[in-house]
């Protein structure tokens, strides 16, 4: 994770670089990429100085409940993948619970994140987990099993 010391500094190398180009493309690149810097600088503060505001998982305690117990120190972004982690872990474990068609929905959606230009790879290597995992336990309670990548695209 970056600190808004080190946003600042991309931002600065931003705004060297764009004394040095003639080049419109290159200036605009140049200028859209130190106001994101600048931008993300400021989120990183704003975290930083409303963090006893900000909701936290359960893992976290605020200032005033400290009382001897430690406190979670990872940041807002590394709580919020942990999240997502356990979110998607929680789906994968369901998987072959959920209707086909939000199975479609999730695996487009999911296929979609990320870089346009390794959606293909990324289509493919969801599909091929999903395919290697169809077969996994599910709770007892449970009748049968319906495949896991039943309507999935498997063109990858």
């Amino acid at each position: 994770m970056f600190t808004a010391k080190q946003f600042r500094a991309k931002a600065a190398e931003c705004a060297e670089s764009l004394k040095h180009t003639d080049v419109p493309s290159e200036i605009r690149e140049f200028q859209r990429s130190k106001d994101s810097f600048a931008a993300l600088a400021q989120n990183e503060d704003w975290l930083a100085d409303n963090f006893d505001k900000i909701i936290r998982s359960q893992e976290t305690l605020p200032q005033d409940d400290n009382a001897g117990k430690s406190i979670d120190h990872r940041t807002v972004a590394e709580i919020e993948e942990h999240i997502l982690r356990c979110l998607g872990a929680a789906v994968i474990m369901q998987w072959n619970t959920i209707p086909t068609k939000l199975q479609r929905e999730l695996f487009d959606t999911a296929s979609s994140m990320g870089d346009v230009l390794n959606s293909v790879e990324l289509r493919g290597q969801i599909a091929r987990f999903l395919h290697k995992h169809k077969d996994e336990e599910i709770p007892a309670d449970r009748g049968s099993k319906p495949n896991m990548t039943k309507g999935i695209y498997r063109g990858a």
